[in-house]
């Protein structure tokens, strides 16, 4: 969320950058500024009025004590509470609307985000690792699976529904062995601290990072007793995770770090579940895109003046799986057009899929500034001032551990049907080398 200071004294430059991310500022804005306008001359208004009726008590209270009717003077002191009292209710209501307005507008793009409107205006940054070449025609994922029988989409459409998928033997254990592996190289090599949270959250929890309201159909919301409504954030409620960043992030809402403990690394293992709403026709062969994957994240809570630096230091964390496995990828720069709700910046990081003969996002690294601070009161005591200050956050997958799976069938299979183990993975399988038909 937007800081209303900030907003109201640059409102033209909110207005440019809501345009350069292709939003419509008087959708969003509304009559932001008639609102505010509105709220700050109801607080003027208060405040005089409380300053005359503080001088009226201290004149009762003088008149009194000589003995004098006071009676004139109570009966102001009523009419002023009356009208301060109507007064303060407005400037609730105008509270309200402004605070509504907030939660609807987006992040806003960092200066070196380049301005596009789709993902056709993403800009590739780099490359890594040699393309593969095969004395075949590679087969896609989907087929590799089954033909190896360690993936199994029929039973799972059987139990669950479309979007869905079982993983047998093999592929099980290479699931497992990512999600080790991914943990072991974050946390041993790169400075984090693992955390294993819930994998149900409530819609406070879920509007500090900016799941809600904005994205609520995209979610697997529990029966609880009461639905949800737009405005209405409760701890009692329970949504299933659409990714461990809003339980991690939610970690230190409400709290006041120390500098001193900055920057906070934290990665964590969760199963993801989505809704994927609207997005029915896409990816409809294969595990691309699913109810429920699973995922490693990275989370980092940092100083406002090192979020940037961080940002590039995270996003080299999660090429570092990628390229311990092999795996050839891409780096891409988002540009305003395709940046999530609460991004500032994001790089994705896409993946070579041979047998589909493209590139396909694997992680997604993100700086939010204090974006979703502000929304989940997250602050740090900085040294030497006397004021505590809203922090940056920043997450990652690192990586998405089903899209990683397929990559490996694709990129890593033969001729003879088999795939090839990557060697960082081996220990993790037991010592097996491939994983062959049976």
């Amino acid at each position: 969320m937007l800081d209303l200071s900030f907003v109201r004294a640059n409102l033209p430059l909110v207005e440019e950058k809501l345009r350069a991310r292709g939003q419509d500022p008087a959708a969003l804005l509304g009559d932001f500024h008639a609102v505010d306008a509105l709220r700050r001359e109801r607080i003027t208004e208060i405040e005089q009025l409380k300053s005359r009726r503080n001088k009226l008590s201290e004149e009762i209270g003088n008149l009194k004590k000589s003995g004098q009717d006071a009676t004139a003077h109570m009966e102001e002191t009523r009419e002023l509470k009356q009208k301060i009292d109507s007064l303060e209710a407005a400037s609730r209501q105008a509270e309200d609307q402004l605070r509504a307005i907030l939660q609807r507008i987006p992040n806003l793009p960092h200066e070196s985000v380049p301005v596009g409107r789709s993902e056709h205006d993403n800009q590739e940054v780099r490359r890594w690792g040699q393309l593969p070449e095969f004395g075949f025609q590679p087969r896609p994922h989907w087929e590799i699976g089954e033909s190896l029988g360690i993936l199994d989409l029929e039973r799972a459409a059987k139990i669950s529904g479309a979007r869905f998928a079982v993983y047998w033997a093999e592929g099980a254990r290479l699931e497992r062995a990512l999600i080790s592996f991914m943990l072991d190289v974050h946390t041993r090599e790169h400075g984090y601290t693992e955390v294993l949270p819930p994998f149900m959250v409530n819609s406070k929890s879920l509007f500090g990072t900016g799941q809600l309201p904005k994205f609520a159909e995209d979610l697997f919301r529990c029966a609880d007793e009461q639905g949800f409504r737009e405005g209405e954030y409760r701890d009692s409620d329970h949504w299933l995770i659409p990714t461990a960043e809003v339980p991690v992030t939610n970690l230190y809402r409400d709290e006041v770090l120390d500098e001193a403990k900055l920057p906070v690394l934290l990665t964590a293992y969760t199963p993801c579940f989505r809704s994927e709403a609207g997005s029915y026709g896409k990816d409809v062969r294969g595990i691309i895109r699913q109810h429920q994957f699973q995922k490693v994240e990275l989370v980092k809570f940092v100083k406002p003046e090192e979020s940037y630096n961080e940002l590039e230091k995270l996003t080299s964390n999660a090429e570092a799986i990628l390229e311990k496995l092999g795996l050839p990828y891409r780096r891409v720069l988002l540009c305003t057009g395709d940046l999530g709700f609460s991004s500032a910046k994001t790089y994705d990081l896409e993946v070579w899929l041979p047998g589909q003969g493209l590139y396909r996002e694997i992680s997604s690294c993100s700086n939010f500034e204090a974006f979703q601070a502000r929304r989940a009161n997250i602050r740090y005591r900085p040294q030497g001032k006397g004021k505590n200050e809203f922090l940056h956050t920043l997450n990652g997958s690192g990586l998405a551990v089903g899209r990683t799976w397929l990559a490996i069938l694709e990129n890593y299979q033969q001729a003879d049907g088999s795939v090839r183990v990557p060697d960082a993975l081996v220990p993790y399988m037991g010592g097996q080398t491939v994983i062959a038909p049976k």
